[in-house]
């Protein structure tokens, strides 16, 4: 399997290179030279395979030679050693639990396949790498994780100072050794602004060997598939289902769309936004129109200019109607997402965080306005990581899970920065110095 990267389609990488490199030479983001249809024999006996037996079938055309069977079967092994369940929350909504991996949130998944190929590759490549990313919350915490004493790399975090929960900042600044937290003096875009400045900096790249951990890089946005896949397995219901997915930078519901494009099945997709509504606002207006991002509830969907936008218009080719046929937007404010939190908690005894409370909202909508469907939302992270939210809603107390309780008393360290190229390019320097 090859990739082109956006930008420019004539340029082509393997799998193993397009994850080394994060983004293209050209600021493109890299896409598929093709989509794999799924085998139907896959299809029809997925209740019955292991969830690394669905996660290679899956990854298997897209790491193509880079990775060896053997390998790869043990580094998806390894990236699932976590419980996702599907839990019904009333007649018609179930949620695809996503927060039961080491950090609690859905990024894990993408943030361990991902390091781990780069642990798998970072032999053959003879210097250290340098892990990049921008965060808006749950992000870093996966990453740090997910790279811990990783050998042959160092990760690099960029966060938004004042701008992620307590829970999200000790995730991501208690690890030290190889993982180093920048605290931004601005917001999520900022960070990932300044991230793309650094990767397109001939000086940076000259002296480090530069990758990314966020969902631009391929390995993080294509191996999020197998959850979507993991999902269909345990749906037992006769219809196909609806699917809603908080969304911020894109590429988690950018994953789901190419799956079904695979033959996943699901009828439909909801893009479901808070009030960085960038993408919602495209599907009614046909035009994209970037926003300073606006702090919410929902932390890590307070995106103004997502990313994964231009992989969605690759996938259908930019055909707009065609688009649409396919994805569908609605994004609330913090008030309907407290509420939503509040009712959801007093009527079905279930707990959900701000952000699939915001997936919540959108597909209960839909199975109003289209009585006969059923849904599936996206769980994509543990309430105990909006713990001061939650609880003020709901009147209760969330449980602390033995992942979060480790860690709260750890030290912060980070270090403060200005939002400019120049201070990010010394700190970095810096820090790669030691």
């Amino acid at each position: 399997m090859y990739y082109y990267s956006t930008a420019n389609k004539s340029h082509k990488a393997n799998f193993k290179e397009a994850t080394i490199a994060g983004q293209a030479p050209d600021k493109g983001l890299y896409f598929p030279v093709e989509i794999p249809r799924w085998n139907e024999t896959f299809i029809k006996n997925i209740r019955q395979l292991s969830k690394a037996e669905i996660g290679y079938e899956i990854l298997a055309p897209y790491v193509g030679e880079s990775i060896q069977k053997y390998d790869l079967l043990k580094i998806i092994e390894d990236t699932l050693s976590f419980d996702i369940p599907l839990k019904q929350i009333n007649d018609t909504i179930f949620c695809l639990e996503l927060f039961h991996g080491p950090t609690l949130a859905f990024k894990d998944l993408g943030a361990r396949f991902l390091s781990r190929c780069l642990g798998h590759f970072a032999s053959s490549i003879g210097k250290k790498i340098t892990v990049l990313v921008a965060t808006s919350g749950d992000t870093g915490g996966a990453v740090a994780d997910a790279f811990h004493s990783v050998v042959g790399t160092e990760v690099i975090i960029l966060y938004p100072s004042g701008k992620v929960s307590p829970v999200q900042e000790k995730q991501l600044t208690t690890f030290g050794d190889n993982i180093y937290a920048l605290e931004v003096k601005g917001d999520f875009d900022d960070c990932q602004r300044l991230v793309k400045e650094v990767f397109s900096d001939k000086e940076m790249n000259e002296r480090l060997f530069l990758t990314s951990a966020n969902s631009i890089n391929i390995s993080r946005w294509l191996s999020q598939q197998i959850y979507y896949a993991l999902a269909m397995a345990q749906w037992k219901e006769q219809n196909p289902p609806v699917i809603a997915v908080p969304s911020g930078n894109l590429g988690n519901i950018c994953a789901g769309l190419l799956a079904n494009l695979s033959g996943l099945g699901s009828k439909h997709f909801i893009a479901a936004c808070n009030r960085n509504d960038v993408f919602t606002r495209y599907l009614t207006t046909e035009n994209y129109v970037p926003i300073p991002s606006q702090a919410t509830i929902s932390n890590a969907m307070d995106v103004g200019d997502p990313s994964n936008f231009i992989r969605i218009l690759e996938m259908f080719n930019y055909e707009f109607k065609e688009l649409k046929k396919h994805i569908s937007s609605v994004s609330y404010d913090d008030i309907s997402t407290q509420h939503t939190i509040a009712t959801v908690y007093n009527q079905h005894h279930y707990l959900l965080d701000p952000h699939t409370a915001v997936a919540y909202q959108s597909l209960d909508a839909w199975i109003h306005a289209h009585p006969n469907d059923k849904g599936i939302i996206l769980g994509t992270a543990h309430p105990v990581k909006f713990a001061s939210v939650v609880e003020q809603i709901t009147r209760s107390t969330v449980e602390l899970p033995s992942q979060v309780a480790s860690i709260m008393d750890k030290e912060k360290k980070s270090i403060l920065v200005e939002p400019t190229i120049k201070s990010i390019k010394e700190t970095i320097i810096q820090l790669a110095d030691f």
